[in-house]
């Protein structure tokens, strides 16, 4: 997982992202991606507090 606010280089996996493009379509995609990942944090945070807890 890796993210660039200014290297133009190709995304290497589907979770890699630039906001150097300028193709709205491709900036919504991007933020989609930080929302995925931000709930993915969320919820092993959860887990991990679950598992403190028990």
């Amino acid at each position: 997982m890796s993210f660039s606010f200014t290297n133009p280089e190709p995304d290497r996996d589907d979770r890699s992202f630039s906001f150097t493009g300028t193709d709205p379509a491709d900036i919504d995609r991007q933020l989609q991606t930080i929302t995925d990942m931000a709930h993915e944090i969320l919820r092993l945070v959860a887990n991990v507090r679950s598992q403190i807890n028990t």
